[in-house]
């Protein structure tokens, strides 16, 4: 039996707290089910690292299970252990591999499986790991062109012929990462699939494994047996140009503090941004302190360009209102100048990022990607669960 997670409350009590996350499980759900389809005849697994993207891996773990995912990648072991206390039953792998004997411990005790990216990861594994109905399960991860973790190709060649022979690990999992999936015309999308195919060639006894959320999107024969959506699961853009079919997961909403008038010629916020007009503002009460980047900032901020990437806009009574001056730690300022006098008030909420502003529009904004709004939201925000089951 599940239930609605509508009442569902954490963070800071909701009178106490300067911003709200809204986050919309059945949406969660939705994207899921949609990736699924995309992903064909290959399982849907889901990564939840990071705190499922920074949106609470319980609740977001538990939608999931609801929809059918059995198999989950988080990024460490201590998010793996959190994770085992809320599916008991899920198979989870740990992307960043072992970090030497003292961590196999807790992937026994936890059930977790390794995802072995070196020959250090191997060997380790081979004296340290577990056995269930299969000698030390894991994942094996082979670069294809990322250059990031992973074995080599002929690692992985001498790997297979040692393994063969010894049986010392059990590989559920063979993988690779998409390094430029996001750009579909990419050249290095076909060269790594190919290359992928060598390595499936040699681990044909466990499922393959190389599409992230972009990935998925490339469709053809990339998906293989397993696909692992991140991003697309929590409503960002995973493919860049074209409409994102994603539902919004997340809304995020600043309370305002205050409201004020500046005159035209005064200064707003650090390093004194001149306003030429009559402005009314609205001070909200969040900043980089809780993930919303001072590099989004209306004026003034060496990061980005200003004349040629406008900061970031709002949104509250039906409108985009402007970033004013420079985003600080604990607020933020709106020009609300456009809804005119009194049309706002202490308390009302402004969208940071949501169903009216788009998170990847606010992440360009920024000069930053989505995955580093959601994963930069901070504790200070009283959070609401909405639909899905717990």
């Amino acid at each position: 039996m599940t239930d609605t997670a509508a009442s569902i409350i954490t963070g800071v009590s909701a009178p106490l707290a300067g911003g709200r996350l809204v986050i919309d499980l059945d949406a969660l759900a939705e994207n899921y089910r949609a990736l699924k389809l995309l992903s064909g005849s290959a399982e849907t697994a889901a990564v939840v690292k990071a705190d499922a993207y920074g949106l609470g891996i319980a609740p977001v773990a538990r939608t999931l299970w609801a929809e059918g995912a059995r198999r989950f990648f988080v990024a460490l072991p201590d998010e793996g252990a959190a994770l085992r206390d809320v599916l008991p039953e899920a198979d989870i792998f740990v992307l960043n591999g072992l970090f030497g004997e003292e961590a196999a411990g807790i992937y026994r005790e936890k059930r977790l499986y390794p995802v072995l990216n070196s020959q250090s990861d191997i060997s380790t594994w081979e004296a340290h790991g577990y056995d269930t109905d299969r000698p030390r399960p894991c994942a094996l991860h082979v670069d294809t062109g990322m250059n990031r973790l992973g074995l080599t190709f002929e690692r992985a060649q001498a790997l297979a012929r040692e393994n063969a022979l010894t049986g010392a690990i059990t590989p559920l999992v063979v993988m690779s990462h998409l390094a430029a999936a996001d750009d579909p015309a990419h050249p290095l999308n076909a060269k790594q699939f190919e290359s992928f195919q060598r390595v499936r060639a040699l681990f044909q006894e466990c499922d393959s494994s190389l599409c992230n959320s972009a990935g998925i999107f490339l469709g053809g024969d990339f998906p293989g047996e397993l696909t692992r959506p991140g991003i697309a699961l929590y409503g960002g853009a995973a493919v860049n140009g074209v409409k994102n079919p994603m539902r919004p997961v997340v809304t995020a909403e600043s309370r305002i503090a205050q409201v004020r008038v500046i005159k035209a010629g005064d200064t707003v916020s650090y390093g004194g941004a001149t306003v030429a007009r009559d402005t009314i503002v609205a001070v909200c009460s969040t900043g980089y302190a809780d993930g919303y980047h001072r590099s989004a900032s209306g004026a003034l901020v060496p990061l980005r360009d200003a004349s040629t990437t406008p900061g970031a806009y709002g949104f509250i009574h039906g409108r985009k209102v402007p970033l004013l001056g420079r985003v600080t730690m604990d607020l933020t300022l709106f020009d609300v100048t456009e809804l005119g006098p009194d049309a706002v008030h202490v308390g009302e909420y402004v969208e940071l990022f949501g169903a009216n502003m788009p998170i990847d529009d606010v992440a360009k904004a920024a000069g930053t990607i989505a995955y580093e709004l959601l994963t930069s939201l901070g504790h200070r925000y009283h959070r609401h669960y909405v639909g899905g089951a717990v």
